[in-house]
């Protein structure tokens, strides 16, 4: 495993004590805590680069452009991305998702197609398609999982026989820790002509990500997932693919020219770029990248793993505790572990655990479909990351059998 204790030491915020405790945090799935060597690359921009991009024949303005360029090649290579140009800079894996349905989906979708997704599809990946589905009159085929929380690739088969026009999957669900097959998902789906779509918010900061290899055709990320700011994340594609797209927003950039009634367009990426972009955004989440490169995804990935199952069996352990996702000890999951304790809220569950400095989620996490199928309003989640370890998971433990005897909790 890795050496999160020396890790730790890389991260400010977790230097602070939470309630007087050491923090413990647990929340990795929502956001990351980030490393002074991205703080510094964001401060360091702003203290000797700061200029717009892409306007200026000053030296200051060429300098911000490169290191605003110099970051989209970072995201690139590290995904092996088709084609630098083939990676558009956005706010997020939801404005990413957006984007492609948008702009693809708009301008190919029509009435009577289908568009497939998944019940444990994150809201960013579903309700973008609900619209558009709503909007050309096209049906939205939802894929069932399995009782032990995987999607269900009999009713997949199902849904491709409508040849869909769209497949859009989670590469990692974010409420079960699942990783889905998403090439063979890909090979599926391609086989029956349909444009291929992967959330991958989940799996860029945990798994070693090779979307050539995935072979999809959009994969949509969240820098603030994997160290980097907020409000920073990047959709890569198939360079042909944003090439026949129309632009999704209008303005500055994204123009080649304008006349009174028409105008013409950039080429890709800068088409899909319109205003001022997020420049130190793509300088931190460069910085981030260069820091999980270090540390190996593959290593990150086995620390996680091995992780959760530490601390599904702590929790198996605890009477009333139900764990939810795959739970063979050979499965392939990411750090993800929802659980629910008796008929205890996970609210006052995550209530009673912040007492501790412990900082997990509680609620729907942004999956209702998926919550309904599991015959549960909301769970708990503690989700794991390159700084957390064994430490933790004792932590996590020891407070929820707190939480229990404070609420009361009698076994059925």
């Amino acid at each position: 495993m890795l050496d999160a204790a020396r890790l730790r030491a890389d991260f400010p915020l977790l230097q602070r004590l939470e309630n007087g405790r050491r923090l413990v945090y647990l929340d990795n799935a929502a956001t990351t805590q980030k490393p002074e060597a991205v703080l510094s690359a964001i401060l360091d921009y702003y203290h000797s680069t700061n200029a717009n991009v892409h306007r200026g024949a000053y030296g200051l303005a060429i300098r911000a452009t490169e290191a605003y360029e110099a970051a989209r090649e970072r995201v690139a290579g590290y995904l092996n991305a088709w084609a630098t140009e083939g990676v558009v800079f956005t706010r997020g894996t939801t404005e990413a998702i957006n984007l492609v349905a948008g702009a693809y989906g708009r301008a190919t979708v029509r009435a009577g197609d289908t568009v497939v997704v998944t019940a444990m599809d994150h809201h960013s990946n579903l309700v973008p398609w609900q619209i558009l589905c709503q909007e050309k009159g096209a049906t939205l085929r939802m894929v069932e999982i399995t009782e032990d929380g995987r999607i269900d690739l009999s009713d997949f088969g199902l849904a491709l026989e409508r040849n869909p026009k769209i497949v859009a999957f989670p590469y990692v669900s974010n409420a079960l820790g699942t990783v889905n097959p998403a090439a063979q998902l890909a090979r599926l789906s391609h086989a029956v002509g349909a444009v291929v779509v992967v959330d991958g918010a989940q799996s860029t900061p945990h798994l070693k990500v090779d979307v050539q290899e995935l072979d999809c055709d959009f994969y949509a990320l969240s820098g603030h997932k994997m160290l980097g700011p907020m409000g920073s994340g990047a959709l890569i594609a198939k360079p042909q693919l944003l090439e026949t797209m129309p632009p999704y927003h209008g303005g500055g950039e994204m123009i080649s020219k304008v006349w009174d009634d028409h105008s013409t367009y950039n080429k890709i990426p800068h088409k899909f770029e319109a205003g001022t972009p997020n420049v130190e955004g793509a300088v931190g989440l460069a910085a981030a990248i260069d820091y999980l490169a270090r540390l190996g995804p593959d290593r990150i990935a086995e620390h996680e793993q091995a992780l959760a199952r530490a601390a599904i069996e702590r929790l198996a352990q605890i009477e009333g505790v139900t764990v939810y996702g795959p739970r063979g000890p050979r499965d392939h999951r990411a750090g993800v572990v929802s659980f629910t304790y008796g008929d205890i809220h996970p609210h006052d569950i995550a209530t009673i655990l912040d007492q501790d400095g412990i900082c997990i989620r509680a609620g729907h996490h942004c999956t209702q479909p998926l919550m309904r199928r599991l015959n549960v309003a909301a769970t708990a989640r503690a989700s794991f990351y390159l700084y957390n370890d064994l430490e933790d998971v004792d932590a996590l433990a020891g407070s929820l059998v707190k939480a229990g005897a404070l609420f009361g909790y009698v076994p059925a």
